[in-house]
């Protein structure tokens, strides 16, 4: 196209007699190419954060529109590493390994996965909130070394008609073309509930941006592009049917069992921790607080532990609010140390937060389990 346009260029001044400086626009035609070429290069870096992001070349000649929702789309791209490793995420074993199963090692070991064998295209996390299906997809986007494609709905919904399944395609034609990559779909049910089930009826656009998202995923089904799609929900029961069957892989991802929650209060608060400088203590009966928070999701988990650090430092903060800054430095702060008395009464003041729907989820497993 550059050289395309140098040519009609030259010829239309020749043409209207202008006096034209031949090598100096050669020249100048040649760096301006040299210079997009080179900002518009892949970069062969496997890491995505070293990677130079470009438009589709299929997009080149098109209009400016399509441009610009390859834009919108290429700013979810995770350009800085995550840094989540699989041994930081503690329990969840068996989703470990099913993750690890249906990404990492196809994408490592490409030469195992053939015929039969060939890699999934689609990857349901479901459970209660808090329990790390986000924590498992920032370790695929950093294990993986992927280009990893973080969408939530304010990414593919538009209130222009017709925007919403351009910005769907455009996604999966990005996503083709970074391959090797991952597109991340959190709160998957924010745009993929059941059709037709809408209170009043659905609007005409959402049926067309769910209908372009269930063509393009049938579409990887169908091609050899190594791009997965990796999902999370909270409410599975409330997914249109068709994308279930495109998710080939659901794995529950539950609450944490007895072991995980003692391992989880072991890291948080250990017998010994240094917070801001100053030495925090605990002397804690591990076994008796794991098995008090049965139901407990990771994240109440940690906010337990938060709390209970929080009460010897409200007893210091009198004395830090009376210190006079001009007298030096800061008093010498002794906490008092945090025993499972204090944690039991935190528990009792902090319910958890999706243990009622526990039941909910694993009937739903039964019917719809696919690992």
């Amino acid at each position: 196209w550059t050289e395309l346009w140098v040519i009609l260029k030259l010829v239309h001044l020749e043409a209207s007699g202008q006096i034209i400086d031949f090598r100096g626009m050669i020249q100048d035609a040649i760096k301006g190419a040299s210079n997009e070429i080179a900002l518009h290069s892949l970069n062969c870096n496997p890491d995505p954060s070293e990677r130079l992001l470009k438009p589709l070349g299929a997009f080149v000649g098109m209009t400016g529109e399509m441009r610009e929702l390859a834009t919108v789309v290429s700013r979810d791209i995770y350009l800085h590493n995550p840094n989540v490793k699989w041994d930081d995420i503690i329990g969840l074993d068996a989703a470990k390994r099913l993750v690890k199963e249906a990404v990492v090692y196809p994408i490592r070991y490409p030469q195992l996965f053939t015929g039969i064998l060939s890699p999934w295209k689609g990857l349901l996390l479901y459970g209660p909130p808090g329990t790390g299906k986000t924590l498992l997809a920032k370790a695929v986007a950093t294990e993986c070394k992927t280009t990893f494609f973080n969408i939530s709905a304010s990414t593919i919904v538009s209130k222009w008609r017709g925007d919403s399944e351009k910005l769907v395609k455009v996604l999966f034609e990005l996503a083709r073309y970074h391959a090797p990559s991952t597109i991340f779909l959190d709160e998957l049910e924010s745009v993929m509930s059941q059709r037709g089930t809408a209170l009043g009826g659905e609007h005409e656009g959402s049926r067309r941006m769910k209908t372009e998202l269930l063509v393009q995923m049938d579409g990887l089904a169908r091609s050899d592009d190594l791009v997965f799609v990796l999902a999370a929900s909270n409410l599975p029961w409330e997914l249109d049917y068709a994308m279930l069957r495109r998710l080939e892989k659901r794995i529950l991802v539950d609450l944490p069992n007895k072991q995980a929650r003692q391992a989880m209060v072991e890291h948080w608060l250990p017998p010994v921790s240094n917070t801001g400088g100053v030495a925090l203590r605990t002397d804690l009966d591990y076994t008796l607080l794991s098995q008090e928070m049965e139901g407990y999701s990771g994240s109440d988990v940690k906010l337990v532990c938060k709390e209970a650090a929080m009460r010897p430092m409200r007893k210091i903060f009198s004395a830090l609010e009376n210190h006079q800054p001009d007298k030096g430095n800061l008093p010498v702060i002794e906490l008092d140390v945090v025993t499972t008395e204090d944690f039991l009464d935190v528990i009792a003041h902090t319910k958890p937060s999706a243990k009622n729907l526990s039941q909910k989820y694993t009937d739903w497993q039964k019917e719809f389990e696919s690992v």
